[in-house]
């Protein structure tokens, strides 16, 4: 792709150098105004180091009306988009520092994408976990080549060991912040998607606190095409991107959950710059339930073949829960950013997600403790081609009459018409089936 360089004064207007506070000394040195001449010399800075993800035509097009092309960002060898900007990062970094080694806390995709990343170009790379964190983690970062330090049992206890170790040898600390230089290995994922989907109406992009993706790919549409909206995916539960933008500045005594499941999208506003540079650049911000990222999750692996995370399936909730009429019809990209969902967390979220999707569902009934009874019950199931997943039978803790049994069941069914075809059947049968709702 040919790139034409050009200051944008939108961009000039959009960001003003902010002044570090003492808790974020790592990368303030860095930090500029963002151009799209940096975005562009970052594009060919990387080129070599990360994946050229693909951007796709979805199946789930038909479903929703529109036609969704999925930029598979989780491809990257960390299974993050967070590769790019810690890439550029590390490659902009001193020789000098470079040779003295980085350092980083927390358990987050970006600390995973600096232990890989600067093994590959030979940096010392060091990773503080808290003893909370899981044994799985824990052996990637190693095998990335990281040297792995479990310390603390919080996340704060972990990021205080890594400045002492860093002020004590001469490591830079290193913590995911809105510098240009990382706002602009970001803002890659911009340039690719204009380069491979032609005539875009609209890309979509998970935010939350941590909206450098969408700040600096921004940028980067905007410059090429000032007339695709970009579109921005926080959680309904942490709208804190919302609120920063309300407030004019980012808004740092949010409540967060710690919660796994969420990771970065419910994670502190962390900067001025991509924050006055969404509230210049970007049309919308939407907020969505947990219930919408769960079927969301559902869907790409149904329709992808895909296992992402909830800031992966974030954007596609948008289109899921309706939050996006004015896209009817349109051209879409939505940037599927990271697929690295925890394997303890995989069964629990499909399994809600299937009931929220209207195709578990479950009933209980009394029937007389005689043969053949619950033959017809799974006459009746197999009549209605449902499947059944789980059959229990209790016969000592009933209330009812003597020699009665309480049956529950647990059923799969293809939808939400066959589930309500699937209980009318049961209670024309059995009028007193008591059916548990989700």
């Amino acid at each position: 792709m040919k790139i034409v360089s050009r200051n944008e004064e939108l961009l000039r207007d959009a960001l003003s150098r902010i002044p570090q506070s003492s808790s974020r000394t790592s990368l303030s040195s860095y930090n500029k105004l963002i151009r799209f001449e940096d975005i562009s010399a970052a594009a060919f800075k990387i080129q070599c180091g990360v994946q050229k993800t693909p951007c796709m035509y979805s199946r789930l097009s038909k479903q929703y009306g529109m036609d969704i092309y999925l930029k598979k960002e989780f491809l990257q060898y960390t299974g993050s988009v967070k590769e790019r900007g810690v890439l550029y990062l590390l490659t902009s970094l001193p020789q000098d520092q470079q040779r003295k080694g980085v350092i980083v806390a927390l358990d987050s995709n970006f600390s995973m994408a600096v232990a890989y990343h600067a093994s590959e170009l030979r940096i010392p790379v060091f990773v503080i976990m808290s003893t909370s964190t899981s044994p799985a983690r824990v052996k990637m970062c190693r095998e990335y080549g990281a040297m792995v330090i479990s310390y603390g049992t919080t996340a704060k206890d972990s990021q205080m060991h890594a400045r002492r170790l860093a002020q004590e040898n001469g490591y830079l600390y290193l913590e995911e912040e809105d510098s240009a230089v990382y706002l602009s290995g970001l803002g890659t994922v911009g340039l690719e998607v204009y380069e491979q989907v032609p005539k875009l109406d609209a890309v979509i992009f998970p935010a939350g606190g941590h909206c450098g993706l969408l700040a600096g790919s921004a940028a980067a549409l905007k410059h090429l095409n000032p007339h695709i909206s970009v579109i921005g995916v926080e959680s309904e539960s942490f709208p804190v991107l919302q609120q920063s933008l309300k407030a004019g500045h980012p808004l740092e005594d949010q409540a967060c959950s710690n919660h796994h499941f969420y990771g970065d999208v419910s994670g502190l506003c962390f900067g001025s710059n991509s924050l006055q540079l969404t509230g210049k650049l970007v049309e919308k911000v939407v907020a969505v339930r947990e219930e919408d990222i769960l079927i969301s999750m559902l869907r790409l692996l149904e329709y992808e073949r895909v296992t992402v995370d909830a800031e992966g399936a974030i954007g596609l909730a948008a289109l899921v829960a309706g939050k996006l009429p004015e896209l009817k019809g349109k051209r879409v990209a939505v940037v599927i950013c990271s697929g690295n969902l925890e394997l303890h967390l995989l069964q629990q979220c499909i399994a809600r997600a299937l009931t929220l999707d209207n195709r578990v569902c479950r009933f209980s009934l009394v029937l007389s403790d005689c043969p053949g009874d619950i033959s017809k019950l799974l006459e009746i199931l197999a009549r209605e081609e449902a499947r059944v997943l789980d059959i229990k039978q209790e016969r000592t803790f009933v209330t009812s009459e003597l020699f009665t049994v309480e049956v529950t069941c647990t059923m799969e069914t293809r939808d939400k018409i066959h589930t309500a075809q699937l209980r009318n059947a049961l209670l024309e049968r059995y009028p007193t089936a008591a059916w548990m709702e989700r």
